[in-house]
């Protein structure tokens, strides 16, 4: 899945068993996502209802993780390729 989409973190959890991640909820579900370097590109971590741009998603046994992450910046508000979330 090559798209990228908007999500809200649900949760943000700093000590997992293999690193810290957060959770977020976006059009295909719930996903998860590394806070580490090599996945997620900013220096601060997000917090709940903070919003993010998720792509390079691989779906695992648990459902989808997404392998690159950032904060939603205005420039993508204004990018119909970034605009996908979750409609409520």
């Amino acid at each position: 899945m090559d798209e990228n989409y908007q999500a809200v973190v649900q949760k943000v959890i700093k000590n997992g068993n293999h690193g810290p991640y957060a959770v977020a909820l976006c059009e295909v579900g719930t996903v998860t996502f590394s806070l580490e370097k090599d996945v997620w590109q900013e220096d601060k971590f997000p917090e709940p209802g903070t919003f993010v741009l998720l792509a390079d998603f691989q779906k695992k046994r648990a459902g989808w993780r997404a392998k690159s992450g950032r904060f939603v910046r205005p420039s993508d508000e204004r990018n119909p390729e970034t605009r996908k979330e979750k409609r409520e």
